[in-house]
């Protein structure tokens, strides 16, 4: 499969402002690019890039005062396999998970398992540990909450997603997060591009968010937004939620004016020859 992927993001700044930008498809996925995913920016900037401690690919420049519009336009190929489905996938001791892994055990930002705790071990203790209980999670959650653009903001954290039972994708994400992590299960934060493939078309697309789980010594990806395996997920970045993954820290005022994201199958290449004409 060969996905026509990209955004245009338009800032406007009323004075120069630095900006720290996590919009480059993930390292994991350099491989499979069949175009390359250059950040254009117009007007034309310096893009200085680096990976993060988390393997994600962060863009630095330093936007003028006036218009700036974020650009990129790439084809990449895709197995298009839907999400693996590991029904005996089990859940490691603590004790026995490597360190790298501990980290998304933790509380963070937006997932605060010191309040979350009491709450997921009331509602998860007697489910099965390993993939039914991180499928009992999700089911929870994509049941709990009713998606709504207009009850989002970027200060919403996974207990107020539990209080309020509203949200978006991210919020869906930050709240099973939260759960597994209390019930001791490992878990991620993913952003990345998931168009309709394969599925009725939902509305206006966007960067999407999901989550990943560490079972069996592998990191499975649940989604609580979707709740069924979907196919053409291109990861751009991953974290213990979103504060280390937003698509855009600016280190100053910079006012959002336009932004759309492409996410579509494209045609499959021909590469047949032609006969005499």
């Amino acid at each position: 499969m060969r996905i026509q992927t990209g955004f245009q993001i338009v800032y406007n700044c009323p004075a120069p402002v630095p900006m720290l930008l996590t919009l480059s498809v993930h390292a994991s996925r350099r491989d499979d690019l069949e175009t390359p995913d250059w950040l254009r920016t117009e007007p034309p900037l310096d893009v200085h890039q680096y990976l993060d401690s988390y393997g994600n690919i962060c863009s630095r420049v330093l936007a003028p005062a006036g218009r700036l519009t974020l650009s990129a336009d790439f084809i990449i190929r895709d197995s298009g396999l839907i999400d693996s489905y590991v029904p005996d996938a089990v859940q490691h001791a603590v004790q026995d998970l490597p360190d790298e892994v501990m980290v998304f055990l933790l509380g963070s930002r937006y997932c605060e398992t010191d309040r979350l705790s009491q709450i997921a071990w009331s509602l998860f203790q007697y489910t099965a540990p390993g993939w039914a209980r991180v499928q009992a999670i999700t089911d929870f959650v994509h049941n709990h909450i009713v998606f709504n653009y207009a009850n989002a903001r970027p200060d919403k954290t996974a207990w107020d997603v539990w209080l309020e039972a509203t949200g978006v994708c991210r919020d869906y994400a930050h709240l099973a997060v939260a759960f597994c992590r209390c019930m001791n299960i490992p878990a991620r934060y993913c952003t990345g591009y998931m168009g309709d493939i394969g599925v009725p078309v939902a509305g206006v697309m966007d960067f999407s968010a999901w989550f990943e789980v560490y079972l069996g010594n592998c990191w499975y990806t649940f989604d609580a937004r979707n709740n069924m395996p979907r196919m053409a997920r291109v990861l751009i970045a991953r974290g213990r939620d979103a504060a280390d993954v937003p698509i855009a820290n600016t280190f100053g005022l910079a006012f959002l004016e336009g932004f759309e994201v492409t996410s579509v199958e494209a045609p499959d290449l021909d590469y047949g020859i032609s006969g005499p004409g």
